[in-house]
C-alpha cells in the first residue's frame, strides 16, 4: 500500500498525519503504526494522527491519536493543534474547528499568524502531594516543580515514576519537571509514557503544568508562560469553585513536508 502522509510540529512534538476519510489506514495495526513513527526505519514521529469523519454531525472532523509505540492513546493537546492546522490546509476549516478526541469534544481557532488555540476539558480533580501534583488534562500527568532542571536525567527518573506502583493500575503516567523563571512563566520538560522519553514538548503537560501552578499559588495569573525545549506555548484558564473551565492551549503549529510511503 502507498500512503501519502503530511508531518507536522508544534514545538518541536512532531506527528505523522493521515487524511484517513476514506478508512484507507486501519487502525489495529500497531507495527505499522510504530513503524511509520520510527525515527530509523520509518518517517518518525511522537505520534501518528489520523484525520477522521466525525459520528457527531455537528463536527468538522474526528482526531484518532497513537502513540509512537503504535498503541491508541489518551488526549494529545499538540497533536490536536496541529490537526487542526491540517484541517484548514485541506480545506476542512476556515479559522475555526469543533472535533471529536478520545476524551471528548473540542474548539479550535486559528488566527492571521498561524497560532492554533485548543480548547482543553474541565479539569476538576487535582491531587496535591507533598512532592508532587497529579491531575488529568486529557492525559494523566504528574508535575514536580524544581530547581536546575536542565541538569535532570528526564528520561531515567521519569521513567522510574510512569512505572511505578502508584500508576500500575492507570497504565503509567507522563511526568513533567518544572522550574519557575518568572511569577507567570515556567520551564517544563516533559517525559512521555508512549514515547517512552522526553519529548521536545507536551501539550496536555504544559496544560497540567500552568493549572498545577496556579493551584499551588506559585502563581496568581490566569494565562501562563510555558517554555519547553521546542517552543513557547501559553496556557488560560478560569478558575472555578468546582476546578478550571474554559482552559485553552495555545502555540504554533506549522507543515513540516508531505511524502509518499509503501507500507
Amino acid at each position: 500500500m502507498k500512503l501519502t502522509f503530511f508531518k507536522y510540529q508544534g514545538t518541536g512534538n512532531d506527528f505523522v498525519m493521515v487524511d484517513n476519510r476514506d478508512n484507507k489506514l486501519t487502525k489495529n495495526d500497531t507495527k505499522l503504526v510504530n513503524h511509520l513513527c520510527d525515527r530509523k526505519f520509518g518517517i518518525g514521529a511522537d505520534g501518528l494522527i489520523l484525520l477522521e469523519n466525525s459520528e457527531d454531525p455537528e463536527d468538522d472532523f474526528k482526531m484518532v491519536y497513537f502513540n509512537a509505540d503504535g498503541n491508541e492513546s489518551s488526549m494529545c493537546g499538540n497533536g490536536g493543534r496541529c490537526l487542526v492546522a491540517f484541517a484548514k490546509s485541506l480545506g476542512i476549516i476556515e479559522n475555526s474547528a469543533r472535533f471529536t478526541a478520545i476524551d471528548g469534544s473540542h474548539e479550535a481557532t486559528v488566527n492571521e499568524e498561524g497560532i492554533v488555540s485548543l480548547k482543553m476539558k474541565n479539569v476538576e480533580e487535582i491531587s496535591e502531594n507533598e512532592d508532587f501534583i497529579f491531575l488529568d488534562t486529557g492525559s494523566p500527568h504528574h508535575v514536580i516543580f524544581t530547581k536546575n532542571i536542565s541538569e535532570i536525567n528526564i528520561k531515567n527518573i521519569g521513567s522510574e515514576i510512569r512505572y511505578s506502583e502508584r500508576y500500575k493500575l492507570n497504565k503509567g503516567t507522563n511526568v513533567n519537571f518544572v522550574e519557575p523563571i518568572s511569577t507567570d512563566t515556567f520551564s517544563v520538560r516533559t517525559y512521555e509514557r508512549g514515547v517512552e522519553d522526553e519529548t521536545l514538548s507536551c501539550g496536555t503537560g504544559v496544560t497540567a503544568v500552568a493549572l498545577a501552578a496556579f493551584r499551588a499559588s506559585m502563581t496568581n495569573s490566569n494565562t501562563v508562560k510555558l517554555v519547553t525545549p521546542g517552543g513557547e506555548l501559553s496556557v488560560n484558564f478560569k478558575n472555578t469553585e468546582n476546578g478550571f473551565s474554559d482552559v485553552w492551549l495555545s502555540g504554533p503549529a506549522e507543515s513540516v513536508f508531505k511524502g509518499e510511503i509503501v507500507c
